[in-house]
């Protein structure tokens, strides 16, 4: 996908720039077009009416620091109509939490203006006990995200009001990754995130 839209870059139709890791590049699904990202594709285009083209810069195992150094500066010389942004997962696993938050910070500032974040899902009732432990650590990282974000005036796509139990089903086969009915509930937090609020 991103090889066609840097291809049609004079094109008209809108380009969306994804940042993230795995769950941008719909890893647990049985295809791209069964993550997020395409399942939110598909809405945009059917909403719109305009063909969308995405710009997928997101790469499995990214951590925050790698949004920063390698694919923010990728946006350089595009004009993209929207850039969505999803990363920590990662950083939950193998940074320190005094690097994890000093990182999403810069990530926080480094995103152009107008990008929709993704928060981090809550897992509370998966993983047992390990689940439950990380929801406390999670939901600081989503404040964190949430604050940062009004400051900047950035939408968030709230993943973990979406994505929760039951859970059945909602993860892939390797217990990690959501499966393509998880990322339906990853989308629909995007999709919430990009309709306008209606007029009061």
């Amino acid at each position: 996908m991103s090889e066609r839209a840097l291809q049609n870059g004079n094109a008209p139709d809108p380009l969306w720039v994804v940042l993230g890791d795995s769950t941008a590049q719909g890893l647990g699904a049985p295809g791209p077009h069964g993550g997020y990202v395409g399942q939110t594709l598909h809405e945009l285009r059917r909403t719109t009416g305009r063909h969308w083209r995405v710009l997928n810069l997101s790469v499995s195992g990214a951590l925050i620091r790698d949004v920063i150094a390698d694919q923010i500066p990728q946006i350089d010389g595009q004009r993209p109509d929207l850039v969505t942004c999803g990363a920590g997962a990662n950083d939950i696993l193998y940074s320190a939490p005094g690097r994890l938050f000093s990182d999403l910070r810069m990530l926080l500032e480094a995103v152009p203006d107008d990008t929709v974040m993704l928060d981090l899902p809550l897992l509370s009732g998966f993983w047992g006990i390990v689940g439950r432990m990380s929801v406390p650590y999670i939901t600081r990282i989503n404040r964190v995200i949430r604050d940062v974000a009004t400051d900047r005036r950035l939408r968030v796509a709230e993943v973990s009001r979406h994505f929760i139990p039951p859970w059945a089903g909602k993860f892939s086969v390797d217990n990690f990754h959501p499966s393509q009915d998880g990322y339906r509930d990853w989308s629909r937090a995007l999709v919430e995130a990009l309709t306008p609020a209606p007029a009061a």
